[in-house]
């Protein structure tokens, strides 16, 4: 393998692993309470709408235009909206153990909690399969600052790995409280970090003679539906049920303008003539 490509993928890959710096803040902490879990479930809202709206759909309407960026973006809305009907109820491990350590006032929350795991547990795989094809260009980008220098790939892939670890918090915090399991919790959330050293792989010995461009911008554009889609039907549901309507709208909007910096910092780090 080219040494280039090497010292792309190594960068690369401190970038993906910062999701499981994010994971490791939910699992080493003690389980917050049901509030928390909303703040946290807004906080995560906000970084999905603003990778949603301000990345992935807006970079699509600069790519292929606005009416094909719309058709893309509303079809994976659309997509997504018939597949949720069809997501049966998962299975979950037994958690009796985890439980029966707290308080015997939580009794309340138990039920409630177990009555949405359903949605915890999909908004959280759904948010590592949307947050992997987001991480996937970003490994792209990594690559072609690389080649520019290890100056700029450096210094991207730390901006990256910063802008990385709430994703990992997004991925993990909802997967850890509907399974209890704090291995699948960071097993899921670093899974999702892998996508952009693949993105360095499929950049180096596939791009451009196997990716069409336009279809790539197409279908992140559409990942940006889903994951609106997924936002507004899950997770801000939760995030009311648990935290109330005023502090979740809150944490959404922090969430949003977190993402929105971690995003411009990230866009400053990159050369003139590149962009994610």
């Amino acid at each position: 393998m080219d040494s280039q490509v090497l010292v792309a993928l190594a960068l690369s890959l401190v970038g993906g692993l910062s999701t499981s710096l994010g994971a490791l803040f939910v699992i080493l902490n003690e389980a917050p309470n049901l509030k928390m879990l909303g703040l946290l479930q807004g906080f995560a809202a906000g970084l999905m709408l603003s990778i949603s709206f301000l990345d992935l759909a807006h970079n699509a309407i600069n790519s292929i235009g606005f009416l094909k960026a719309n058709l893309w973006f509303f079809a994976g809305v659309i997509f997504f909206a018939v597949i949720a009907n069809f997501i049966p109820e998962p299975s979950l491990a037994p958690s009796s153990d985890v439980r029966s350590k707290k308080k015997g006032g939580d009794e309340g929350g138990k039920d409630t909690l177990k009555k949405h795991r359903r949605q915890v547990l999909f908004s959280g795989i759904v948010t590592a399969i949307g947050i992997s094809l987001h991480n996937f260009p970003e490994g792209m980008a990594v690559f072609l600052g690389s080649m520019k220098g290890l100056r700029v790939g450096v210094n991207l892939a730390l901006a990256i790995a910063l802008h990385n670890i709430p994703e990992g918090v997004a991925v993990a915090l909802p997967v850890y409280f509907a399974t209890q399991s704090k291995w699948q919790a960071f097993k899921l959330a670093t899974l999702s970090g892998f996508a952009e050293p693949l993105g360095v792989i499929i950049v180096a010995y596939l791009f451009p003679s196997s990716l069409n461009p336009e279809i790539l911008e197409g279908l992140l554009g559409a990942v940006g539906g889903v994951m609106a889609f997924l936002t507004l039907h899950e997770m801000l549901p939760l995030a009311f049920d648990y935290a109330g309507q005023k502090q979740a709208i809150k944490a959404v909007f922090l969430g949003m303008a977190f993402m929105s910096a971690s995003l411009y910092f990230l866009e400053i780090s990159l050369p003139a003539e590149m962009s994610l």
